[in-house]
């Protein structure tokens, strides 16, 4: 402890003193016996303005690409490309050529990266003779690293001699720089410490009567085994006249969800809101990290279903918060996984999409529209199907994307409404009148194995098999066909889908849809009800997503064949869903 003190204090006056006194001048030798020398000298120094140092663009890319590594946690490239700067510097005749906000940027990805030891050594050159120098910030650095690193006792030794103000670089003794070493003491929990920091410096730390030492606190506590000791922290706010903004208030909503104080920490939501309401202050507001902390609640005895869920998306959007409502869209999807009561009804995603498209992001808009369908539970009415589509068109042109083809822009269902699209397609009518003869798709035997007709599945991507007495009792579909040595009946789904010969078009689009297939057997009417099938009927029809192909657009119309190609797309991906 006692070798480190020296490392921080200014030098003495006897050093100065001493290092002030030169020797004494060489005598320059005759000018008969050395007259081509002081030319050469001369020739030197010229060179040297031809190498000039490091520009500042050049320092500020350097810094750039340091803090970019240092989020990646990559300190020995750091170190490296820094020596290489510090060589060119040199070789440019610039000494060491990095200044202090290089070095700094350098100190910081040793304390992120856990190397206290290499940040010490580094500090140490920057206040060393030739070193580029070091500030306030420099300060604040090592201490965070000193208290992450428990070095406890040098820590307050750095402080001390800043506060006698014999440190190098004179840097002022402030509420920044002791806070950095206070949040690091906090994190590591160690509170007896913290409060020690804070009764020591209590007079600078007040400086300004600032609310984030009272919040660092708070986080203290919520970290120790007493985290309704926040709660005190908040009235002594009160008696210093602050106001608490919204990290204070999400900090004591924590302390109160980690305590169990459910109750509690509804009453601090709803003071939060009345307060924001008063002072007309939108700041102050509940944001993404207020309900996120609220959620875990799920672990309390109380339970969160989907209503509530939804209602905290409602509230975020109404807020303004869109990137909060998606954490609450991406909890919801998570726990859905697992229970599948919480998975989220189409108004949810309408909701969502009515936010990005306000913003113009018409990705996002088209993304939930495509996951809208495969996700949701419950049925999509004709309605939301609309306002979907509509909601991806105001995006495009909030987008600037006025170009932008309806036809691209629109759901699969919705986009058969069009003409121009399907003109030979009324979905009023009868599957019948569109579906193709059973026998025309040639189907195969349910004993066959795959390696006898793996060829056919190079063909079709589905193909419906019999039985010996011509019933259908499956479709394969090509992602199937996992075993070359399996009877293709292994391979399928279960029973096929049918439908009888008088259901529209739109109902076994829908069908196909919801159920993820791609093909529906037709039987005679009466013969079965919709979902099951009777191996004593017989099939008279199939209809499939490749017989609608073929009533697209004629091939000269292009944009007719780019929209039934980006419906075709938006079908598998919604099948893969």
């Amino acid at each position: 402890m006692m070798l480190l003190r020296p490392r921080f204090l200014s030098p003495s006056p006897i050093s100065s003193s001493s290092s002030s006194s030169s020797p004494s001048p060489r005598r320059s030798p005759p000018p008969s016996s050395s007259t081509p020398r002081p030319r050469a000298r001369h020739r030197r120094r010229r060179r040297a303005p031809s190498s000039p140092p490091p520009t500042q663009p050049e320092l500020r890319r350097l810094t750039s690409r340091i803090v970019d590594l240092t989020r990646r946690r990559q300190l020995p490239q750091i170190m490296d490309e820094v020596g290489a700067a510090r060589r060119r510097a040199v070789d440019r005749g610039a000494g060491g050529g990095l200044n202090t906000i290089v070095m700094n940027a350098v100190l910081e990805a040793c304390v992120r990266c856990g190397d206290v030891g290499l940040a010490l050594t580094l500090f140490d050159e920057m206040r060393g003779p030739g070193g580029c120098g070091v500030d306030g910030v420099s300060y604040g650095i090592l201490l965070k690293g000193l208290g992450i690193a428990r070095r406890i006792d040098d820590a307050f030794e750095i402080l001390e001699s800043i506060e006698k103000d014999t440190s190098i670089g004179s840097p002022r003794l402030s509420p920044h720089l002791i806070c950095g070493f206070l949040n690091a003491l906090i994190e590591a929990g160690d509170m007896r410490r913290a409060n020690a920091l804070v009764a020591r410096f209590r007079q600078v730390l007040y400086e300004g009567h600032s609310i984030l030492l009272y919040n660092l606190l708070m986080k203290g506590y919520i970290k120790s085994n007493f985290p309704l000791g926040a709660l005190t922290v908040k009235d002594e706010i009160l008696r210093q006249g602050l106001k608490p903004d919204r990290l204070t208030y999400n900090t004591i909503i924590s302390a109160c969800v980690k305590s169990a104080e459910i109750d509690m920490a509804i009453q601090f939501l709803e003071d939060m809101k009345e307060e924001a309401k008063r002072d007309n202050n939108p700041e102050l507001l509940p944001d993404a990290v207020t309900y996120t902390t609220l959620l875990k609640m799920k672990s309390a005895p109380i339970s969160i279903d989907r209503t509530a869920y939804t209602a905290m998306v409602d509230a975020l959007l109404a807020c303004g918060s869109i990137n909060g409502a998606l954490c609450i869209f991406g909890e919801i999807i998570k726990q859905a996984g697992n229970n599948k009561d919480l998975r989220p009804k189409p108004h949810l995603y309408l909701s969502i999409m009515r936010a990005f498209a306000t913003i113009g992001d018409l990705d996002m808009v088209k993304r939930l529209n495509k996951r809208m369908w495969p996700d949701s539970v419950g049925s999509i009415s004709r309605s939301a199907k609309e306002e979907a589509d509509e909601l991806l068109m105001e995006a495009a042109l909030n987008n600037n994307q006025v170009a932008v083809k309806v036809e691209t822009l629109s759901g699969f269902t919705n986009s058969l409404l069009r003409p121009h699209v399907f003109p030979q397609i009324v979905l009023n009518d009868p599957v019948e009148k569109y579906m193709i003869p059973f026998q025309e798709t040639q189907p195969l035997h349910a004993d066959l194995i795959l390696e006898e007709v793996v060829m056919r599945f190079f063909k079709d991507p589905v193909v419906p098999i019999v039985d010996d007495w011509g019933s259908c009792v499956g479709i394969v579909h090509r992602q199937d066909c996992t075993k070359i040595d399996a009877p293709l009946l292994s391979m399928s789904r279960g029973p096929p889908l049918c439908v009888p010969t008088s259901t529209s078009v739109e109902h076994v689009i829908d069908l196909l849809l919801r159920e993820k297939s791609k093909m529906v057997v037709v039987v005679k009417r009466g013969n079965m009800y919709e979902g099951s099938y009777a191996s004593s009927s017989r099939p008279l029809g199939v209809f499939s997503l490749a017989i609608l192909w073929k009533f697209t657009a004629d091939a000269t119309d292009i944009d007719g064949m780019d929209a039934a190609h980006q419906l075709q797309q938006d079908v598998e991906a919604s099948n893969c869903g």
